[in-house]
């Protein structure tokens, strides 16, 4: 136990710096998320009450992480879900549903369209912080993943290019020695 303590005592302050996106057609919950997360140290925190502008703000403000309401207007929580699905790059962002819709069709047709987490409304704030704070962690640790991959790859691109012309210097040299 008391090592998964320390590890969150180092990464916390990195978690902290994460960017979360709030969507949520109702002004009240997005203000009281958007506090909940700022007292607890989260200081990239973004709110929007109308749906269809999430994929712009996306593309923007980079989110991490997603808090996403089911049930809005004009464009709601499963379409956007399935947009930004279709949108989204492979790299992996966390989005977690809030909702009051309490129904398993719900919650599994959220899950299938790419929800990474499902909250029902109200929410415990304990239960959401520390589902937040996981789901944070997993993202940083992808994008250290991510970071890793392609500097192997490159590292293996720049190798390749090396013995290829170590190669075709042996080629001409050969060439040459048995002119």
């Amino acid at each position: 136990m008391c090592c998964l303590g320390r590890a969150d005592m180092v990464s916390e302050p990195l978690l902290h710096k994460m960017k979360i996106l709030v969507v949520d057609d109702d002004r009240m919950s997005v203000t009281l998320l958007e506090q909940l997360l700022q007292r607890r140290g989260y200081s990239h925190v973004m709110g929007i009450t109308d749906s269809r502008k999430a994929l712009d703000i996306c593309a923007t403000f980079d989110p991490d992480l997603i808090l996403l309401d089911l049930i809005m207007p004009e464009m709601d929580g499963f379409a956007l879900l399935e947009a930004l699905r279709e949108d989204g790059s492979e790299s992996f962002l966390p989005i977690v549903v809030l909702t009051a819709d309490i129904t398993e069709e719900a919650r599994a047709r959220a899950l299938e369209a790419g929800a990474t987490d499902f909250l029902v409304k109200p929410v415990s704030q304990v239960e959401a912080l520390l589902r937040i704070r996981n789901l944070l962690e997993v993202r940083r640790l992808n994008v250290v993943l991510e970071n890793q991959r392609a500097a192997l790859e490159e590292a293996v691109r720049e190798r390749t290019a090396e013995l290829q012309t170590a190669n075709q210097r042996l080629q001409s040299a050969s060439a040459f020695s048995g002119a």
